[in-house]
């Protein structure tokens, strides 16, 4: 009798999810049709996107039962689902075509869950030809008869996303695939939003050798986590060049610090670099993170690093040292992941000279030397950056774009660019603002 009743809730509880996927079909159905008869038929793709998410699914199982109900739930769902029948069979399928989601199991022959996960997750895995590492940026979800919390927190931190149990449960498959297709889907949009800002964010604009020389330094040290001084001139984009180089970096989604040692009082450097605690100082009020604490596991750069003062330079050679800062007012030492990036107008190597500047923390900064030529250096460069100075002007004032004629280009190019970029580009919004549609060489003449 207790064998019958629990059949029969059994039936009742499948009866309810059949009809729960009926429904979703019979919605399906209902848009299709009504598809036809409506004239704008994007408008109807666009609506059923909006209740189905139509997903591309791998299930890794050695076991046909599980294999099967899975399928069988998620197709129901709306999903594309593939199967494979073992571990090396699944990561063939997976290099080869692009998943939204995986689920795999963990104990399989030949190749078990977790060679499957450390694979689908290596840095560089071999691809076939023409393939884009995108197509395995797919959330994989691990299934475990066996499991236990070492298995899970193991699991989670070679890359998975989440860790289920069998017997598998109806509700927790739905919910888990919901919010990992909706993850996917966030990641996705993030690297498109980081594109845009990028894209807008500081540029390298030219083609010149000095320039050239400049891009293909960042592009081999960028990737590294060598420090960095960079020198050249005022105006020149030292500032750009750093951001290029975190932008490049390993360390790109982690924060970019940015401290002007020119702008700041010899007095108030080593609070803004290292902290400071409650009462150790005249208006300290409370406890106070320092930039070295704030760009933790990011980037810190130090513009103008040659006007700190000797106390401060102390103190960022031994935070450099022994990746440890301590904040004023305390003894307590804060470890810290920071990479460092300097830049300069002065000749460190004169500064030093002179007793300016500490030598042991000049040969800790200048790892890798990066200098910015002038523009007078790279006049050649002046074409490129008024088109582009005139785009992005012309779109922040609001005003219908101008064009320069070759004789205001040569105008420009035989002037002397004491303030280098920033001096060109104050004089390209000058001429955009006071002149005409078209800028001629007497616009030049009279405004530059």
């Amino acid at each position: 009798m207790f064998y019958n009743i629990v059949c029969g809730l059994h039936l009742i509880a499948r009866a309810k999810v059949q009809h729960f996927f009926d429904m979703r079909k019979l919605n399906l159905l209902f848009f299709a049709k009504i598809n036809k008869y409506l004239h704008n038929s994007d408008f109807c793709c666009t609506f059923v996107a909006k209740f189905v998410i139509m997903a591309k699914i791998l299930i890794i199982d050695d076991e046909r039962g599980i294999r099967n109900t899975l399928r069988e739930i998620l197709a129901d769902e709306g999903h594309e689902v593939e199967v494979a029948e073992n571990g090396k069979q699944g990561l063939e399928m997976a290099q080869a075509k692009a998943y939204d989601l995986i689920f795999s199991d963990i104990k399989m022959p030949e190749m078990d869950g977790m060679e499957v996960l450390k694979a689908l997750n290596e840095p560089t895995p071999s691809l076939p030809e023409g393939k884009e590492i995108e197509s395995l940026e797919a959330p994989i979800v691990m299934i475990s008869g066996h499991g236990d919390v070492e298995t899970a927190v193991q699991a989670l931190k070679m890359g998975a996303y989440d860790f289920l149990l069998k017997p598998l449960d109806l509700n927790r498959i739905l919910i888990t695939t919901k919010n990992a297709l909706e993850s996917k889907d966030l990641k996705q949009e993030t690297k498109q939003l980081r594109k845009k800002i990028s894209a807008k964010g500081p540029q390298m604009v030219g083609e010149s050798a000095a320039i050239m020389r400049v891009r293909e330094i960042i592009d081999k040290v960028a990737p590294t986590e060598a420090r960095v001084l960079i020198t050249g001139p005022n105006g020149t984009g030292k500032e750009v060049v750093a951001h290029l180089i975190h932008e490049n970096s390993a360390r790109a989604n982690g924060p970019m610090v940015e401290v002007n040692c020119a702008a700041i009082p010899s007095e108030l450097i080593e609070s803004e670099l290292f902290g400071h605690m409650k009462g150790s100082f005249t208006g300290a009020v409370k406890d106070r993170a320092g930039k070295f604490e704030q760009a933790d596991g990011g980037t810190l750069f130090l513009d103008e690093i040659g006007d700190m003062s000797l106390a401060a330079q102390t103190k960022v050679l031994r935070a450099l040292q022994e990746n440890e800062i301590t904040r004023v007012g305390s003894d307590k030492a804060i470890k810290v992941n920071v990479r460092v990036l300097a830049a300069t107008n002065k000749n460190l190597a004169n500064e030093i000279k002179e007793g300016n500047f500490r030598e042991d923390l000049f040969h800790r900064l200048n790892v890798i030397p990066i200098a910015v030529p002038a523009l007078n250096d790279r006049l050649e460069d002046i074409p490129l950056l008024v088109a582009y100075f005139t785009e992005q002007i012309c779109a922040e004032q609001g005003i219908a774009p101008k064009t320069f004629d070759e004789a205001a280009i040569k105008a420009l190019q035989s002037k002397q660019w004491t303030g280098n970029i920033r001096q060109l580009r104050n004089v390209v919004e000058r001429l955009i603002i006071l002149a005409g549609p078209k800028i001629t060489k007497e616009d030049v003449e009279a405004y530059a």
